[in-house]
């Protein structure tokens, strides 16, 4: 007997081609939350430009000074030494000679680079590697006050100072350290007649004016308070940086094709132009928050002050390293930027002590706090590393931010109300059909960002996000 004889109704695979096919609008990966686009107050910017008036900085701060490793020994520009705030008035004779006598040293893990209580007057910046810095505690226990990464310095004072030193100064990496001791500084000093006296004239006037700022760098505002009667009130008054920091809006652009007979011939259900519109601006949305996070002109990472970041103590992101960044960004701190994987090696480290953060709901989605500030994951805060079967492995970091104009903290820069506009500050315009009947259109969104005041942002660098713990282990030694 034939199969067509056995079949007693029309198949399912043919009465499909008579039926509307229920469908979706297309769908696509690379679409994130992006909710930093929505946590960052957005200010008009007319003109295109938004320039940042401060308080005139006195005091120069201290910068990371870069160094080559490449061709086996350390190198670095002289006048980078400058980056030293106590070197920041030196002649250009003397820093020049300073540079020419750095030695390059591989230090392993473990050793004492300094020691509390002696003298090893040496200068040193460090080129790869960790370092702790310790310190005995009233209570006598040496506790770490500080923890260096790659392109810090330490001991540029004991330079020039006779005491010992009130640190102990220890690696907790293998190092290469490019260093400067007492003993070549002072042979430099002697080379010339006017050398030393130079050298203690610029040495004089940075501790002078040390002296007359606030940790900010920024000079005293005079005061007096009290109940004392016939005293003579100070005159004061607050300086403006003469060179304050302009922020010009970025674009980002594409042209949008689409045939018209696409769009004349197969607009239903869904409009062709639209829906080539709205994944073209999700594409722009994802590179906006992108360039945010990572532009070398705006990005935020880039846009952290040197004394507003810090280096995880062991590498994954443990409590301490968070309450360290909340203890930098401690004015109103308003959230957490961190990638999803760097959110996951925090939770794992709260699992390990016991310690599992709470969550809230944040746009109808739960997310996790840390001491009140919530976690917002980003995919943007790139892992440095490797990608191997589906899973980054690497260092990646974490922001902490405070927002806002009133606050001084970080804000979003755009103008509305341009020509063409779709959305805030993203305008679409036909730029006409060519000879094939294809129309063009031009897709463009300005914005940038800026951060009002350096204490308004922190970062933690060095996040390791591959590390996990032997739960087994640790039970079979709590047994």
């Amino acid at each position: 007997m034939s199969d067509s004889l056995l079949q007693r109704s029309v198949t399912t695979a043919v009465a499909r081609n008579l039926a509307n096919t229920t469908k979706t609008s297309p769908k696509m990966m690379s679409i994130t939350p992006r909710w930093l686009l929505s946590l960052l107050p957005w200010v008009q910017v007319d003109g295109g430009t938004y320039r940042v008036n401060r308080t005139k900085v006195e005091l120069s701060k201290a910068e990371r000074i870069s160094i080559d490793l490449t061709g086996g020994s350390a190198a670095f520009p002289p006048e980078s030494l400058r980056s030293v705030p106590l070197f920041s008035k030196l002649p250009d004779a003397i820093v020049q000679r300073m540079a020419s006598r750095f030695k390059t040293e591989e230090v392993s893990l473990g050793n004492n680079l300094l020691v509390e209580g002696e003298d090893r007057s040496k200068f040193f910046i460090i080129a790869q590697g960790q370092i702790e810095v310790l310190s005995k505690g009233v209570h006598g226990s040496d506790l770490r006050i500080a923890l260096l990464t790659e392109g810090e310095f330490f001991g540029e004072t004991d330079l020039i100072s006779a005491k010992p030193s009130d640190v102990t100064i220890r690696t907790i990496k293998p190092c290469i350290l490019v260093t400067l001791s007492r003993k070549d500084l002072d042979l430099i000093l002697k080379e010339l007649p006017t050398i030393a006296s130079e050298f203690q004239k610029a040495i004089d006037e940075h501790l002078e004016l040390r002296s007359t700022v606030n940790r900010y760098g920024e000079r005293n505002i005079d005061l007096v308070s009290g109940f004392a009667e016939n005293v003579e009130i100070p005159e004061t008054f607050v300086d403006y940086s003469a060179t304050p920091r302009e922020y010009s809006l970025s674009a980002v652009q594409t042209v949008v094709r689409v045939h018209t007979r696409v769009s004349d011939l197969y607009n239903g259900p869904y409009n062709q132009l639209e829906e080539q519109m709205r994944l073209t601006v999700e594409g722009i949305k994802e590179r906006q928050e992108w360039e945010l996070i990572n532009s070398n002109r705006f990005g935020l990472l880039h846009s952290v002050d040197p004394a507003m970041r810090i280096s995880t103590r062991y590498g994954a992101p443990t409590p301490d390293d968070l309450d360290e960044l909340l203890a930098l960004v401690w004015k109103k701190p308003a959230f957490f930027l961190a990638h999803p994987k760097a959110i996951a090696a925090f939770e794992r480290e709260c699992t390990w002590r016991g310690v599992p953060p709470v969550t809230t709901t944040l746009f109808g989605t739960p997310v996790i706090l840390w001491r009140g500030v919530p976690l917002i994951p980003c995919d943007k805060l790139e892992i440095k590393s490797r990608y191997h079967s589906n899973q980054w492995l690497g260092t990646t970091n974490i922001l902490l931010f405070r927002v806002g104009e009133a606050d001084q903290g970080v804000v979003g820069l755009h103008q509305t109300g341009i020509p063409g506009e779709i959305m805030p500050s993203l305008s679409a315009r036909l730029m006409g059909l060519d000879s094939l009947g294809v129309a063009s259109y031009l897709l463009t969104l300005y914005f940038s960002a800026a951060v009002l005041t350096d204490d308004a942002l922190g970062v933690l660098e060095n996040v390791e996000v591959g590390y996990y713990h032997d739960y087994e282990n640790r039970r079979a030694k709590l047994k």
